[in-house]
């Protein structure tokens, strides 16, 4: 069965063997944060509703989970935020009680918690991992550039609030940003937030894979250690490159990305719709691709295009150094 809303299984450092699972089009959410590997947003919105057929959805959850496959998540996450979707609780309710052998995990931008709809529709859910990148408006605006509803001390209230709601894990992701969300004061307001909310962990990202504006860059990890001894209950969960593990790649989706790429310089996108690939799993071996040094990238007028590299001597691409 080919399967239009699920993908993966991804192997996970969080979440060990986990399926996805897509609920919106691509790139449809609530922000459009400076770091994100899937590129700009392009339907930046705050409207729920069913963007994806259930039916549909739940159909391909059955066919694929009764052959009782090895995972450790079901995780509804995707190419754009999963609360939008307004029927996530149905989804969850699924699994749950259809395959309670299974744990879900939703990986959400925390941004709708203040609905107490969607409060409810995640209560199912084993494991929640919202994202907290900055608590101060000027700062959230520029990191992660909010549709112009969004207020963030009613995001932080919906988290505080579901925290008190929820009964299971709560894991807080903080993705740092140089010269952004890294400095004295900004760290201190996020810890008097964290402490609010009171997560089960806080995990701290940074940049790996080529994110939505050429100037945002990694922050090195030394200093993401420090930081994460500063918060409480933190962890570094961003991979750096000789801490990664080798993954099992099919030779097939890359031999044919390979020879898209050779044809015709093309976006992560572009790769998506020609080959009918999710864009989760195009991203991963386009960035094994890129440390293999088999394809560089390069930020254009439409965004960020891959072609075929040639090698070690010196075409690689770097980050076009800009000003945020």
């Amino acid at each position: 069965m080919k399967y239009k809303y699920l993908y993966g299984p991804v192997p996970s450092r969080r979440l060990g063997f986990s399926l996805g699972v897509d609920l919106v089009p691509f790139k449809t959410c609530s922000l459009d944060c400076v770091y994100c590997q899937l590129g700009r947003t392009t339907n930046l919105t705050i409207d729920r509703k069913e963007y994806s057929p259930t039916g549909e959805i739940i159909d391909e959850l059955d066919e694929y989970l009764k052959s009782s496959p090895s995972l450790d998540f079901v995780t509804f996450s995707g190419s754009g935020e999963p609360t939008l979707h307004s029927h996530l609780g149905e989804m969850i309710a699924f699994v749950k009680e259809s395959y309670r052998q299974y744990k879900v995990a939703v990986l959400t931008n925390g941004t709708l918690f203040d609905r107490s709809e969607v409060r409810e529709e995640v209560r199912k859910a084993d494991l929640l991992i919202p994202s907290l990148d900055a608590v101060s408006e000027p700062v959230f605006k520029k990191l992660n550039r909010p549709h112009h509803s969004l207020q963030l001390q009613e995001i932080i209230a919906g988290l505080t609030q579901l925290r008190r709601e929820f009964k299971g894990e709560i894991w807080l992701e903080v993705f740092i940003v140089p010269t952004l969300n890294d400095s004295e004061g900004e760290l201190k307001l996020l810890k008097e937030i964290i402490e609010k909310i009171k997560p089960d962990k806080v995990q701290l990202n940074t940049l790996d894979r080529p994110g939505a504006e050429g100037w945002v860059f990694a922050t090195p990890k030394e200093r993401l250690e420090a930081i994460a001894s500063y918060l409480p209950r933190a962890e570094v969960i961003a991979e750096f490159p000789s801490e990664r593990k080798a993954v099992s790649f099919s030779k097939d989706i890359e031999a044919s990305i390979l020879s898209t790429l050779k044809r015709r310089p093309c976006t992560s996108e572009d790769l998506s719709r020609f080959l009918n690939i999710h864009p989760n799993e195009v991203n991963k071996y386009l960035h094994a691709l890129l440390e293999a040094e088999k394809v560089k990238a390069e930020e254009r007028k439409r965004g960020l295009f891959f072609s075929i590299s040639c090698g070690k001597t010196g075409c690689l691409w770097r980050f076009v150094s800009r000003n945020p």
